[in-house]
C-alpha cells in the first residue's frame, strides 16, 4: 500500500514531540546539568573548615599549609572577576544586537 508524501510528512511531524520527550527523559536520568545550574555552582562561596588538633605545628609547616590556601583564595577572586567580565560582555553583545535590530527596523 502506497502512502502520499503529505501523509508521511504529517506522520513524521507527529513523532517529533515523542522524540523530544524521550531525549529530555534520558538527559534528566543521566544528570546532565543546564547552564543555569552551572551559574549557581559558580556563585556559591565555599565554606572553609579547618580543624585544629591538640598537636603543635611548627612554623614552617604552618606557612606551607597556608600558602596553598592563600593561592586558592586569589584564584577564586580572579575566577569571580573573569566570570563578571564574561557576563558583562554577553550582556553588551545582546544589547548591541538589539540596537542593530532597532536600526534596521527604523531604516
Amino acid at each position: 500500500m502506497a502512502y502520499s508524501e503529505t501523509r508521511i510528512v504529517i506522520g513524521g511531524l507527529a513523532h517529533v514531540p515523542v522524540l523530544i520527550f524521550i531525549a529530555n527523559f534520558i538527559k534528566g536520568k543521566l544528570g546532565i546539568k543546564t547552564e543555569e545550574a552551572k551559574d549557581t555552582v559558580v556563585k556559591e562561596e565555599p565554606v572553609k573548615i579547618i580543624e585544629v588538633k591538640d598537636t603543635t605545628v611548627k612554623k614552617g609547616k604552618a606557612e606551607a599549609i597556608m600558602e596553598p590556601s592563600n593561592k586558592l583564595d586569589s584564584i577564586e577572586k580572579k575566577a569571580d572577576e573573569v566570570y563578571e567580565k564574561v557576563k558583562k560582555k554577553k550582556k553588551d553583545k545582546k544589547k548591541k544586537k538589539k540596537d542593530k535590530k532597532k536600526k534596521k527596523k527604523i531604516n
